[in-house]
């Protein structure tokens, strides 16, 4: 099975949450298979419990699998790690300390890794302190381009910018897209993103020239009566990546 997600030409790809094999299923369609399937590690009790069901999602969605940690948890590192490691998903969120032991249990370079990092208040510098014990600490503010850097050293793939709030830190962002350009990294907006600003938060990317982008739209598109993603709408995101 293809161990990287499956881009649009564009090097645009979806990340929406699953809560179910079926749901997965009809979301992958709705996408057309250009979409990578959240599965969190934080709805799960024991390892074994996480690996069984991940591997009929897997089977299912040829390998779209998002290994999450549930709402950004550090405390889910460890697990996310070694899920990873049975599972070999196409894309795995970690946050900043997790990567390099997530890569080097995958034993290979081609699936995605995200590294958390956080908005600051100043453009141009990001917060690392993201893991189980640094997130509990004073928030360690870095240039954008050295967290890239610091990235790539343990193996990881891209920037999962997250919370970015919607739109609330625009500028900061637009920053940290220009800053993966231009040291060929990948973007990962997060956190709340809708219907209504999607468009705005992957132009900004695209137009940075981001070579891979996968924006996450996770609770404004979950039907809150059955916990389901909508179908229907990972279609109209999909139509609209498609523009670019």
């Amino acid at each position: 099975m293809n161990l990287k997600p499956n881009y649009l030409d564009n090097g645009i790809c979806l990340n929406v949450l699953a809560n179910s094999v079926q749901n997965a299923k009809d979301c992958f369609a709705a996408a057309e298979g250009h979409v990578v399937l959240g599965v969190l590690t934080k709805n799960y009790s024991s390892d074994i419990e996480a690996i069984e069901d991940m591997l009929a999602y897997k089977a299912q969605v040829h390998n779209a699998v998002s290994i999450g940690l549930g709402a950004g948890d550090p405390n889910q590192s460890d697990m996310v790690a070694r899920v990873s490691k049975e599972i070999q998903p196409q894309h795995i969120n970690q946050v900043f300390t997790g990567v390099g032991a997530s890569r080097a249990l995958l034993g290979q370079a081609e699936t995605v890794i995200n590294g958390l990092v956080s908005p600051t208040g100043n453009i141009g510098t990001v917060n690392i302190a993201t893991g189980p014990l640094s997130s509990q600490m004073t928030s360690t503010e870095v240039p954008i381009e050295t967290a890239i850097a610091m990235l790539k050293d343990m193996g990881g793939s891209s920037i999962k910018y997250y919370p970015m709030n919607g739109l609330a830190h625009v500028e900061e962002f637009k920053a940290v897209a220009e800053a993966c350009a231009n040291n060929d990294f990948d973007i990962e907006p997060t956190g709340g993103i809708d219907l209504d600003n999607f468009e705005e938060v992957v132009s900004i990317a695209f137009k940075a020239g981001v070579k891979h982008i996968i924006p996450h739209v996770y609770s404004s598109i979950i039907d809150k009566s059955t916990g389901d993603t909508r179908p229907e709408d990972v279609a109209k995101l999909y139509e609209v990546i498609k523009k670019f």
